[in-house]
C-alpha cells in the first residue's frame, strides 16, 4: 500500500472492484445543469440586454465573466481543496450553480448579473478541473471511456436543450424564468449526488508543481494550444448566434429556437462520433472536429443570409463542436493519465481562457463588422487550430499521446 493510501484510507482496489454508476450519472446530471446555465445567455442576449438596459456586447460579457473566473477557479479549487473529501467539494460546487442561477434570475443590473456569472464560473471551473479524476475514483480504468461518455452525455444534452429551450422559455415566460429552471436542475443534481456519491478522501495534495510538470509534456502543450484556438473561434460565434440569426437570415424567435435545437441535436450525435473516432486516434478526432467548426463558420459568414444554408450549416456546426470535448478528454487522458487532476485543471483553464477570449473578440468584432464578421474570425481561428493538431498528429509527439 502506498503512502497516499495509508494516510487517506482509500484503496485503489476498492475503486476498481465496484463501479459506482449511480455516482457517474449524478456527475452527468450536475454537468447538465452547469453547462445549461453557461449556454443560456447565447439564446437570451437580446431580451437580457433590453431588460437590463445595456448593449448586446455588454450582456455578452456575462459569458466572458463565467469563463474568466472558471479559468482561475479550476486550478485554485484543485489545489485549495486537495486535502478535502472530494464528495463534499463537489456538493459545494453544485450548490454554487443553484445560488448563481437564483441571483441571475433576480438581477437588476449588469454588476449583479456579472457577479452571479462569476459564481457560476467557480462551480463550473471546479467541476471540470476535477471531472476526470472523479470518474477515475468511481470506475475501474477499463471502464473510463464509458464513464466519460456518460458524463459528456450531460454536456450533449445541455447543448441540445439549453439554447432552444432557453429561447422558447424566454419568449413565453421571460428570460429570468429560464435561470429559475437551472436552479431547479441544480437542486435535483445536489440531492442525487448527496445520495449516490461515496466518500472520496484525499489521495494527497495537488500543487502548482505537478501542473508545471504536466505542462512540460509536449503533447499536452500541443493539445492546449489547439483547444485555445478552436474553442476561442467557436465561442466567438456561438456567443452571438442569436443576433446573427436575427439580423442575417432574419429568423423570428420560433425559427431561432428550431435552429438552436438542430445545433444541439447535431452536438448530441457529434459527441458519439467523437468518442468513436477517439478510440482509434485522438489527434485525428480533434482535427476533424476543428475542421468542421472552421468550415461551417466560414459558410455562415459568407452564405448565411440564406435561411436554408444557415440552418444546415448551424446543424453541422453543432455536430462538429459536439465531437470536440470528448476528443479533448481522450487526448488528455492518454497524455497525462498519471496526473488527472492537474491535467484536468490545465485543460479547464485553457478552455475558459479560450471562451472568454472568443466572447471578448466577438464583442469587439460584432460592433465593427457585424455578426457575419464574427463568424469569419471564428472560422479562421478554428482552422489555425486544425492545422496545428493536424500537423502534430504526424509527429512523434502526437503519436506518443495515442
Amino acid at each position: 500500500m502506498n503512502t497516499n493510501q495509508q494516510t487517506t484510507g482509500f484503496r485503489a482496489d476498492d475503486a476498481h472492484t465496484k463501479p459506482v454508476w449511480a455516482g457517474v450519472v449524478s456527475l452527468s446530471l450536475g454537468v447538465f445543469g452547469l453547462v445549461t446555465a453557461e449556454f443560456l445567455p447565447a439564446s437570451l442576449l437580446t431580451p437580457m440586454s433590453h431588460d437590463l438596459g445595456v448593449s448586446i456586447g455588454a450582456a455578452g460579457q456575462s459569458v466572458t465573466m463565467t469563463a474568466v473566473v472558471g479559468a482561475i477557479a479550476g486550478p485554485a479549487i484543485v489545489v485549495g481543496t486537495s486535502r478535502f473529501d472530494r464528495r463534499y467539494t463537489l456538493l459545494g460546487l453544485t450548490a454554487l450553480l443553484i445560488l448563481s442561477s437564483l441571483i441571475t434570475a433576480f438581477s437588476t443590473g449588469l454588476p449583479m448579473l456579472l457577479f452571479s456569472r462569476a459564481l457560476l464560473g467557480i462551480g463550473l471551473g471546479g467541476f471540470w478541473a476535477m471531472s476526470l479524476a472523479l470518474a477515475m475514483r468511481l470506475v475501474p480504468e477499463r471502464l473510463m471511456p464509458r464513464a466519460m461518455a456518460i458524463i459528456m452525455g450531460g454536456v450533449s444534452a445541455a447543448t441540445v436543450c439549453a439554447a432552444p429551450v432557453g429561447a422558447w422559455v424566454g419568449e413565453i415566460m421571460g428570460w429570468r424564468f429560464a435561470f429559475v429552471i437551472t436552479a431547479i436542475l441544480g437542486v435535483l443534481a445536489l440531492l442525487t449526488q448527496a445520495i449516490t456519491l461515496p466518500a472520496m478522501p484525499s489521495t494527497g495534495p495537488a500543487n502548482l508543481g505537478t501542473m508545471a510538470t504536466v505542462l512540460r509534456r509536449p503533447a499536452i502543450r500541443i493539445g492546449l494550444l489547439t483547444i485555445l484556438l478552436v474553442v476561442a473561434g467557436h465561442f466567438a460565434g456561438f456567443t452571438f448566434i442569436r443576433p446573427f440569426l436575427e439580423n442575417v437570415p432574419r429568423f423570428g424567435v420560433e425559427g431561432i429556437s428550431g435552429i438552436l435545437l438542430a445545433f444541439g441535436i447535431g452536438g448530441f450525435f457529434g459527441n458519439f462520433a467523437g468518442g468513436f473516432i477517439s478510440e482509434r486516434n485522438t489527434a485525428l478526432s480533434m482535427t476533424l472536429a476543428a475542421v468542421g467548426i472552421a468550415i461551417t463558420a466560414f459558410v455562415l459568414s459568407f452564405a448565411g443570409a440564406s435561411p436554408v444554408v444557415a440552418t444546415v450549416a448551424t446543424t453541422l456546426w453543432g455536430f462538429a463542436f459536439g465531437a470536440l470535448p470528448v476528443s479533448v478528454q481522450s487526448f488528455v487522458t492518454q497524455a497525462a493519465s498519471d496526473e488527472p487532476e492537474s491535467a484536468g485543471a490545465l485543460t479547464l483553464t485553457t478552455f475558459q481562457i479560450a471562451i472568454s477570449s472568443g466572447a471578448v473578440f466577438g464583442g469587439l468584432i460584432v460592433g465593427s463588422h457585424g455578426p457575419a464578421g464574427v463568424f469569419a474570425f471564428a472560422g479562421l481561428s478554428a482552422m489555425l487550430g486544425a492545422t496545428l493538431i493536424g500537423f502534430a498528429s504526424r509527429s512523434r509527439v502526437a503519436a506518443a499521446a495515442g
